[in-house]
């Protein structure tokens, strides 16, 4: 130590730290053996981009950029893309050309390309176009149920189970979304109870996967994590994924709390796309270019090559002519 004086030497010492203060060694320990958080060893990401991504876009979509750029992710390495949806075009109109999109895409047999259907109608238009895949969603919150699809959360409930009874017997799997998980921007916080509600009946009626989202964003690691201690004592956690929108910033952060707590599905947008028409200032879902950066950069494997699927962003932000949401892909942009 030098000519550090005597009494330093003193106040340095570990072993008269110890013999000053003997609870120091127990808490030393314990900071040695405290809880190390266990990530997946992979993680599934499912890329909702064409779909969730594009449905709000305001300027009509051609149908070839929507098939360009699935056609494009199918050759990242992603597993699960969600294509398009079968809704009523007078409600969303970017999905009015679902049929040509679905029929138009190359599909991989890698790759599973889900559809949404949100009611029987929709279910049958999409096993009519090819569709093995189908995805339902309810919200955890009454009035938003209301405005969105224009029924309460029990008439869904009931508009679903046709569905999955349907694709039961076409064998054709079906994953479920709750939106609204994280709050709602009617009626504010949602109560962990009624999402667990919502995604308990969802598993029970038949859907392999049950997706938790943060349709405005508002939710923080906090309130992630009570939901998840919630939802967890009822849905296994195999069978849970979370969507989380960034619109205040806390979606990498709320991803990281999931993993840690064992979840191992994610979805995501590839540049951002997307968001919550009914929430101010909603700036998009998680772009897959962030999601795969921070889990690569945990060691987590999830088979997806990031300079493909930065490439399709690419493509489709110069097909609407803005700046990509992906703070990757922008620190990455050359001019």
């Amino acid at each position: 130590m030098g000519n550090v004086p005597a009494a330093v030497k003193h106040c340095l010492s570990y072993e008269q730290l110890i013999q000053d203060y003997p609870w120091l060694a127990h808490r030393l320990q314990e900071a040695q053996n405290g809880p190390v958080h266990r990530y997946p060893e992979f993680v599934k990401v499912v890329e909702v981009g064409p779909r969730d991504g594009l449905q709000n876009e305001k300027e009509m979509v051609p149908t070839e950029v929507k098939i360009q750029l699935i056609d494009m992710l199918s050759e990242t390495g992603l597993s699960v893309i969600e294509a398009t949806g079968f809704v009523s075009s007078k409600w969303v109109p970017q999905m009015a050309d679902a049929d040509a999109v679905f029929r138009g895409i190359n599909r991989l047999p890698q790759v599973k390309y889900p559809v949404l259907t949100p009611n029987l109608r929709g279910f049958e238009a999409a096993v009519a176009a090819g569709a093995s895949e189908v995805a339902v969603f309810a919200s955890a919150s009454e009035t938003f149920s209301q405005k969105n699809i224009n029924c309460s959360v029990a008439e869904s409930m009931e508009r679903y189970e046709e569905v999955i009874r349907a694709a039961r017997e076409a064998q054709i799997n079906v994953r479920g979304y709750v939106s609204c998980a994280l709050g709602c921007p009617y009626e504010g916080n949602v109560a962990p109870a009624k999402v667990t509600e919502v995604a308990k009946k969802l598993y029970g009626l038949g859907c392999y996967e049950v997706s938790l989202g943060d349709t405005i964003g508002v939710g923080t690691p906090g309130a992630m994590a009570t939901l998840l201690e919630s939802v967890l004592k009822e849905v296994p956690g195999h069978a849970l994924g979370v969507h989380c929108h960034d619109t205040y910033g806390q979606a990498l952060a709320n991803i990281l709390l999931a993993l840690q707590m064992g979840i191992s599905v994610v979805d995501s947008s590839v540049a951002g796309l997307g968001g919550c028409p009914y929430a101010r200032g909603a700036t998009g879902n998680v772009a897959t270019e962030d999601v795969l950066y921070m889990l690569h950069g945990l060691g987590i494997n999830t088979g997806v090559d990031l300079s493909k699927v930065m490439d399709a962003g690419d493509f489709i932000c110069k097909a609407l002519n803005r700046q990509t949401g992906s703070k990757v892909a922008r620190a990455h942009c050359r001019p």
